[in-house]
């Protein structure tokens, strides 16, 4: 069959993210299925999209959508009205059979079904989507296959399950690469999926699952070295939470360093208290930005918040990557359960006492369906089991509004250009875009931290 499969995702805020997914899903149909790749963040591929469907005259097209809204409270925005009027284009040019997927549509599936009108929709891991495709070809009915994961119509055919291997990805058409080489030169990659941990907010379980897979380190090796001769000067590492598996991380940079790979990259940490000398020896195999989800600097809000690790882990492991050289970024998520003044002035407190490095200030977290804030949301009347979600809700501490908490943040962060609220402002975006279009490379938020 031939299939057109289209990254939906257009931010560019802080940084253009390359569609990592759609080269999964894209090499697991090769050899099967005649595949084409459409990046609506690359220019001018919208316009090009009712020009693929009349060329490529696709069978199928699959919609890939990895955010549903801009998780930002105090200024909310959805994109559903944008995949709307997106379905309708294809419509207008096809009688190609429409599938959904990606991460945004695994937390809301039923609901985009309905509200999108898709033929098929893939929970989960989207190296199911062959096994749908062969059923059609095969003119088989999906609906008593068992497929995992897949959608027929509103009805679930099957419960999703982790995709067990192998983990095969060929990046996508050099046109696509060359966009995201112009805008920061980064590429991405995974050395694993799944998460182990609990966090409260959450949606890595419906995506991914809870059980670590791990990548072989070679193959990862492998992959970053055809990254680097595509072109990247950073590599990101889009894992869940980079260190939930301390011995493959290390076994990771040991494959790294053996190839001589030298180029910096990035990936995303808990704070949690690292062993010995591991944040040089991963320096060592190159990286150079750590992010941490750091979330809250108050003991109670971390209990709430269920993560795995305290405020002394956190401070600790911001002292050990700073030791070892690194660029370091803290994101914190205020307004969750149990938030009060007090709580968000002791995480403020203590973001005083961390040098060197940028802070990024979330004032309200966004309420998913299936996670454990949902249900303390429920339980509290604060959402209603059949309300729509789709539309951003987030979840509202008593007495303690998010734009109370934004007015908290913005009057300590004024003069700190390291301290951004949100996504930051349009200054600040602004200056990132010029930052890109000179050739700077990276995500660019080490060039936020005074020094």
């Amino acid at each position: 069959m031939r299939v057109l499969l289209v990254a939906t995702n257009r931010m560019t805020t802080p940084f253009p993210v390359y569609p990592i997914g759609i080269d999964y899903v894209a090499t697991a149909l090769r050899g099967r299925h005649e595949v084409r790749i459409l990046d609506l963040a690359c220019e001018g591929a919208e316009a090009a999209l009712a020009q693929a469907c009349q060329e490529f005259l696709p069978e199928v097209v699959g919609l890939s959508l990895r955010n549903i809204d801009n998780v930002e409270a105090t200024d909310p925005y959805g994109f559903i009205p944008e995949i709307e009027r997106l379905v309708a284009r294809i419509r207008a040019a096809s009688d190609a059979r429409l599938v959904l997927g990606g991460p945004g549509f695994s937390i809301f599936p039923e609901a985009l079904m309905l509200r999108l009108g898709a033929d098929y929709g893939v929970v989960g891991e989207g190296e199911w989507l062959p096994e749908l495709l062969d059923a059609l070809s095969r003119e088989a009915t999906p609906l008593h296959l068992r497929i995992p994961g897949v959608l027929v119509g509103g009805a679930r055919v099957a419960p999703p399950q982790a995709w067990p291997g192998p983990f095969c990805r060929e990046i996508a058409t050099s046109d696509t690469v060359a966009h995201y080489l112009r805008w920061g030169g980064m590429l991405n990659l995974q050395t694993k999926r799944g998460c182990p941990f609990l966090c409260s907010y959450c949606t890595y379980p419906a995506i991914e699952g809870r059980k670590l897979r791990l990548f072989d380190p070679g193959g990862v090796a492998r992959e970053w070295q055809s990254l680097v001769s595509a072109g990247a000067k950073f590599i990101f590492v889009t894992d869940a939470v980079f260190n939930s598996h301390v011995r493959h991380n290390l076994a990771v940079a040991q494959a790294l360093q053996a190839r001589h790979l030298t180029v910096p990259w990035g990936a995303f940490f808990a704070p949690m208290r690292p062993p010995s000398d591991y944040y040089r020896r991963l320096r060592n195999a190159g990286l150079s930005h750590v992010e941490f989800g750091t979330e809250s600097l108050s003991p109670g809000m971390l209990r709430r918040y269920r993560k795995p690790f305290t405020v002394e882990h956190a401070l600790a492991a911001h002292a050990e990557a700073r030791v070892a050289g690194l660029h370091v970024a803290h994101y914190v998520l205020l307004g969750g359960p149990g938030e009060t003044v007090a709580s968000v002035n002791a995480t403020l407190d203590l973001c005083d006492r961390i040098e060197d490095a940028a802070l990024f200030f979330f004032c309200g977290v966004r309420i998913y369906p299936g996670t454990p804030l949902y249900s303390v949301a429920l339980r509290e009347g604060r959402v209603g089991p059949t309300d729509d979600l789709l539309a951003p809700r987030f979840y509202l501490p008593t007495g303690l509004h998010p734009d109370t908490i934004h007015d908290l943040v913005s009057t300590r962060s004024r003069g700190r250009r390291h301290w951004v609220v949100g996504s930051g402002d349009a200054s600040t975006a602004a200056v990132m875009k010029r930052m890109y279009q000179r050739g700077q490379v990276g995500p660019l938020w080490d060039r936020l931290v005074p020094g």
